[in-house]
């Protein structure tokens, strides 16, 4: 009898367990593949920011173009090194 139930439980783990295990990891993988709605509000939120610092840098970018071409147009201040032995 100890070895009918030894057996029963082998077979049943091979047969029955072990695919159910395996179908039920596959089923939460393929569940984890996809996005979901919290996680799309979220990515859609990383989008817009991203596009507006793009806008604030070629906006800056442009401004310091412009301060740059204004300083060569006046030409560059000199400046002097500072020494310490001054003092």
């Amino acid at each position: 009898m100890d070895e009918g139930l030894i057996a029963l439980v082998a077979i049943l783990s091979i047969f029955v367990f072990l695919p159910g295990m395996v179908l039920h990891y596959v089923s939460q993988w393929r569940r984890q593949k996809t996005l979901q709605p919290d996680d799309e509000r979220m990515l859609e939120d990383l989008w817009r920011s991203a596009k507006a610092m793009e806008r604030r840098l070629e906006t800056l970018e442009a401004l310091l173009a412009n301060d740059d071409d204004d300083t060569r147009e006046r030409g560059r201040p000199v400046r002097r090194p500072r020494s310490t032995l001054d003092d």
